[in-house]
C-alpha cells in the first residue's frame, strides 16, 4: 500500500502551499520517499517542493499534457515510494473551462484522495456546509479530510471539528495563525529571495504540521493499492543521433518543467551555464534559456559583456536556441526596468524588453505552428517596448478560449523566442520540437 492524496482548497490564498511544503518536510523527517507534484503550469511551487523534500516535482497539467502522459507520469514517479503528495492549482474546482484542467480533474481521473486545506479565518461553524459541498458535490472525488489553516486558538479548532462532524469530513488537524509561517510574495509569486531561509521556513512550518496534524491518520486515509497506479507501457521513441543541450540555469533563469529536461537528458548530454557568472556558452549543439526573474539581475546580467558575446556569436553562426519570457527578454537589444532604465543584453533580436507600466499577462496558450497546436503557459509583467526590425511570427498563440492573443512565438533563422514557457515532454505532442532541434522543417 501507498499513501496518495492530493492538497485541494476553495479558493487561492488558503494555504496549500505552506501546508504542503510543511507535510513534504515532515514526511522527508520521518525517513519516508515522499514524491511531491504540483497540479497545473506551476514553475515556482515545484521548486519550492524539491527542496522540502529532497525529490524533483512534477507538474500535472490537463491543457498542456495528454491524459495518456500525465497517467504515465504519475505512476513513473511514485513507483517505489512510500507517499505521493500532489498540490492543487487555485480552487479545487477551478480550471480553463469549468471543471477542465482542476486539480478536481487530476484527483478524478488518478483516483487520488483530497485532503482539503480550509481558510479558517474569521469563521466558525460555517465551515459545515463548505465541507458538506466539496464532498457531495462530485461523486468521483473523494474528500477524505480537512486540515484548517489560520486557527486562532484550540477554542476556535474546536468548533472546527464540530462542524467536520456534521459535514461528514473528517478533521485531520491544523496550523495555527503565525506571521513566521507566511512565505514572501514577490510580482511573479512565491519566490526565493536571498535574505529567506527557506530551510528554517520547512523545518518551522513541519514542526507546526507534526504537532497539530494528525499525519498518521492522512497516512491511513490516503492509503491506496499500489496496482492503481501500474506504470504504463510506453512505445519506444525514435532513435536520433546524439544532442548536446546547454541550459541557462541561475537565479535568473530557472523557470522549467522538470519533464522537459528529462526529455532532453534523453537526447543526449545537457550541461548547465550561468548567464549571470559565466564568461561564455559551453559547447553545445542547442541552447535553452528558460524564462526566469532577468528583471532584477539586470546590472549583473548587462555586465557580463563575454556572455553576451558569446551568445550572441552562437545565435548569428546558426546555431539552435530556444528563449522563453525572461530568455527572450535577455537575447533583445535592451530591458529597461520599471523607472525607463535601460541595460544592454545579447542583442540577438532587435527590440526592447521592458518593465515600465508593469502588467500580469498570464494564461493557458495554444500556438499553431506549421502543422503542429504547440501548448504551454505565459506568465509574465514585462512587454516588448519596440521591435527596431519586426521580428517574423512562425506561429500565431491563443488563449484556452480560443481567441489570439498578441504575444506570438517568433522566429529568426535557427532562433525561436516567445513569452509562451512551451512544454514538450508529451510524447502525443513534441513532433513539432524533434523537428526543430535535427532540423527536420
Amino acid at each position: 500500500m501507498q499513501s496518495h492524496l492530493l492538497i485541494g482548497a476553495a479558493s487561492s490564498g488558503s494555504g496549500k502551499t505552506t501546508f504542503t511544503l510543511g507535510l513534504l518536510r515532515a514526511l522527508k523527517n520521518r525517513s519516508l520517499r515522499v514524491q511531491p507534484f504540483k497540479c497545473g503550469p506551476d514553475y515556482i511551487d515545484t521548486r519550492h517542493h524539491r527542496m522540502a523534500a529532497g525529490s524533483p516535482s512534477i507538474n500535472l497539467d490537463r491543457y498542456m499534457m495528454s491524459e495518456l502522459h500525465v497517467r504515465d507520469l504519475y505512476a513513473r514517479y511514485t513507483a517505489g515510494t512510500d507517499v505521493a503528495v500532489t498540490e492543487g492549482v487555485m480552487g479545487l474546482f477551478d480550471g480553463y473551462d469549468g471543471m477542465q484542467g482542476s486539480s478536481a480533474e487530476i484527483a478524478c481521473m488518478l483516483q487520488i484522495p483530497v485532503v482539503l486545506i480550509v481558510n479558517a479565518k474569521s469563521t466558525a461553524y460555517s465551515v459545515a456546509p463548505l465541507l458538506y459541498g466539496f464532498k457531495h458535490f462530485n461523486k468521483g472525488i473523494k474528500v477524505v479530510g480537512a486540515v484548517f489553516n489560520f486557527v486562532a486558538s484550540e477554542n476556535h479548532y474546536s468548533f472546527l471539528k464540530q462542524a467536520c462532524e456534521d459535514a461528514g469530513v473528517e478533521a485531520l488537524g491544523y496550523l495555527p495563525k503565525r506571521a513566521d509561517v507566511e512565505i514572501p510574495n514577490r510580482h511573479l509569486g512565491l519566490s526565493l529571495d536571498e535574505d529567506f531561509c527557506f530551510e528554517e521556513f520547512a523545518d518551522r512550518v513541519a514542526e507546526l504540521v507534526e504537532k497539530h496534524v494528525n499525519i498518521d491518520r492522512l497516512l491511513e486515509l490516503t492509503n491506496v493499492p499500489e496496482s492503481i497506479h501500474s506504470p504504463l507501457e510506453r512505445e519506444q521513441g525514435v532513435c536520433h543521433l546524439p544532442l548536446r543541450t546547454a541550459v541557462a540555469r541561475d537565479a535568473a533563469f530557472n523557470f522549467v518543467y522538470e519533464e522537459n529536461i528529462r526529455y532532453l537528458h534523453g537526447l543526449g548530454e545537457v550541461v548547465y551555464f550561468s548567464p549571470l557568472k559565466d564568461a561564455s556558452l559551453p559547447a553545445a549543439d542547442f541552447v535553452y534559456f528558460p524564462g526566469g526573474y532577468p528583471e532584477l539581475h539586470l546590472a549583473a546580467l548587462s555586465a557580463n559583456k563575454p556572455m553576451l558575446e558569446s551568445v550572441r556569436r552562437y545565435a548569428e553562426g546558426g546555431g539552435r536556441l530556444l528563449a522563453e519570457c525572461g530568455g527572450m527578454m535577455y537575447l533583445s537589444d535592451e530591458i529597461r526596468d520599471k523607472d525607463g532604465n535601460a541595460y544592454p543584453m545579447a542583442g540577438v533580436l532587435h527590440q526592447s524588453a521592458t518593465m515600465e507600466n508593469m502588467k500580469l499577462r498570464l494564461g493557458y496558450r495554444t500556438l499553431l505552428y506549421k502543422d503542429f497546436r504547440l501548448k504551454g503557459h505565459e506568465f509574465h509583467y514585462s512587454r516588448l517596448a519596440e521591435q527596431k526590425n519586426p521580428l517574423p511570427s512562425c506561429a500565431v498563440a491563443y488563449t484556452a478560449k480560443g481567441v489570439e492573443t498578441d504575444t506570438p512565438l517568433y522566429r529568426l533563422k535557427n532562433v525561436l523566442a516567445g513569452y509562451t514557457h512551451l512544454y514538450w515532454a508529451d510524447p502525443a505532442g513534441n513532433e513539432w520540437f524533434t523537428n526543430y532541434l535535427y532540423g527536420k522543417e
